[in-house]
């Protein structure tokens, strides 16, 4: 879109034109947004969604661990949850906490305050609206067990509330509608002994290093897990740890991972993933559902770095 910005309603947030999401996502590839719009809370985004013309698409984005921007950038507004978004508040057992906010700074900040029961939060590399979008889960909790209440302001800038019942939460699952970018949640835990909850987030982050790749440019799990199987399982059986696309490989570590060597393209991961999926369906006749959210648009590569 051509002068994107001068169609834009006026905010109180931060309005930026030709942002590369390379910089704002774990991969470290993908084209350029329009624009990136940070609100400054949840009524200027409402504001702004309210006024935006409906033609124009908009693209909630957290921490940016869970997704891939494909080579040819983002047409229309990328809404930055992180920048403003990351309030934190404590009543009573519970916390409310804004959408923007890593997973791990929650299990961190519960644990401060003595608040048990959110401790997997640790293991999960992204935030919270993304958590409630696809019902995040890590050592054998999910999101859908510790929230009370979300928050969420559709494409109209009409505000909803619902709880984990309303949306349908579901393994790696969500039916919220898809126009709902989430603003806070209500998270509901127990009093606990902080170096107890300490000693448990310590454990998670040790075993998150034992069996996921560390240091490396790659995303979350690529796959979910489909019913009676994992998906590292079934994609190890298919003959593909360690394969490559271009500069794309699946991690020898685990499976279910996808790694940029370097200078991997959008497409050489995205076409990796796909290949992937091709040889389990023909292995096993399982289709492997993406969890990694792709948006953006594709075009040849020509040559270059991807940052």
């Amino acid at each position: 879109m051509s002068n994107l910005l001068a169609r834009l309603p006026k905010t109180r947030g931060e309005l930026r034109e030709n942002v590369s999401m390379a910089k704002h996502t774990w991969f470290g590839v993908g084209g350029c947004a329009d624009v990136m719009f940070s609100p400054q809370d949840q009524e200027d985004l409402a504001e702004f969604l309210a006024q935006l013309d409906p033609a124009i698409p908009v693209y909630p984005v957290g921490a940016g661990s869970n997704l891939l921007v494909r080579d040819g950038g983002i047409d229309g507004v990328v809404i930055n949850m992180t920048t403003h978004m990351n309030t934190i508040k404590q009543d009573g057992d519970t916390l409310i906490v804004g959408a923007g906010l890593h997973d791990a700074d929650v299990a961190r900040a519960a644990a401060k305050r003595g608040l048990a029961g959110l401790e997997f939060l640790i293991g999960i590399p992204g935030t919270i609206g993304g958590g409630l979008r696809m019902n995040a889960g890590a050592y054998g909790r999910e999101f859908k067990d510790i929230v009370i209440e979300a928050e969420a302001i559709d494409r109209h800038g009409n505000h909803h509330r619902a709880t984990p019942q309303d949306m349908g939460m579901a393994y790696r699952y969500s039916d919220a509608p898809l126009d709902w970018i989430f603003t806070q949640a209500t998270l509901k835990a127990q009093p606990g002994d902080t170096a107890d909850i300490r000693v448990k987030m310590k454990e998670i982050v040790s075993n998150r290093a034992d069996a996921q790749p560390r240091g490396v440019r790659t995303g979350g799990s690529t796959f979910a897990n489909p019913d009676g199987h994992k998906a590292w399982q079934l994609i190890d059986q298919a003959g593909f740890r360690g394969k490559s696309e271009g500069e794309a490989m699946v991690s020898d570590k685990h499976c279910n991972f996808l790694i940029n060597k370097g200078k991997a393209s959008a497409s050489d991961l995205e076409t990796l993933g796909e290949n992937v999926r091709a040889a389990v369906k023909a292995k096993d006749g399982i289709d492997l559902r993406w969890e990694i959210r792709r948006i953006g648009k594709t075009h040849p590569i020509t040559g270059g770095s991807h940052d």
